[in-house]
């Protein structure tokens, strides 16, 4: 092996690609999926990412975060006004902050008050799709999968419309890193007609590429603080 290849190999140790292949084509990827070696080193890498952005995220201020939750919930109002006029009497699908992730509770709120009908995505059944179960500001909610409050099992059972994507991480072509356990993928490819799915995030969190495999979905458009991103 020249030394010249050498210098490309990744200093963790991976030896395929996502490893030296960023520094060659950042966005190459197996389209087919044909290469174990290359998904177990996504795999990893994905891993690693998650790890770094969540825990970047996380240092963030409370004022910061307020204001970065702030100007989301701006745009995607402009974004419902525009594309949906309001979405008055459709069905919503937003999501319950964790983790450091942009609260737009109280926009959910008014989205409500405006005659959204406004859900909530849940884990019924391990790897299998999400369930979305109505919300109101009024729903006394329970405890769900990894401790997240989720509205109960007498909520009644929809399909969103519209629905919005947390990001771990993002790309310009509208590519999702999310928390790793693919399913929300795995609902985007069950729901039939497929939602209009907006991802939010934080404009610090993109990423160059996630090195996509035949099972991620692109999203239809992305929010960040700053505006339309995608």
């Amino acid at each position: 092996m020249s030394d010249e290849f050498k210098s490309f190999r990744c200093q963790s140790g991976f030896s395929s690609p996502p490893c030296y292949a960023a520094e060659v084509a950042p966005d190459y990827f197996d389209p087919l999926a044909v290469d174990p070696e290359q998904a177990r080193d996504v795999a990893r890498w994905r891993k690693a990412e998650r790890t770094r952005l969540r825990d970047a995220r996380l240092t963030l201020s409370v004022a910061e975060r307020k204001e970065i939750g702030e100007a989301l919930a701006g745009h995607l109002r402009q974004v419902l006004k525009d594309r949906f006029g309001g979405a008055r009497g459709m069905i919503f699908s937003a999501y319950w902050p964790i983790k450091g992730e942009p609260d737009l509770r109280p926009l959910m709120a008014d989205l409500h008050k405006a005659g959204v009908t406004v859900a909530l995505p849940l884990v019924e059944t391990r790897a299998a799709p999400l369930t979305f179960r109505r919300w109101t500001p009024e729903t006394r909610m329970v405890r769900g999968d990894w401790n997240i409050p989720v509205p109960p099992p007498d909520a009644p059972v929809v399909t969103p419309d519209i629905a919005l994507a947390p990001l771990v991480g993002w790309t310009a072509d509208g590519y999702r890193l999310g928390y790793g356990g693919g399913y929300f993928d795995r609902t985007l490819a069950a729901l039939n007609p497929k939602p209009f799915v907006i991802g939010i995030g934080i404009k610090a969190a993109q990423l160059a590429t996630i090195y996509p495999q035949p099972h991620d979905i692109p999203l239809d458009i992305i929010l960040t603080e700053n505006g339309l991103r995608r």
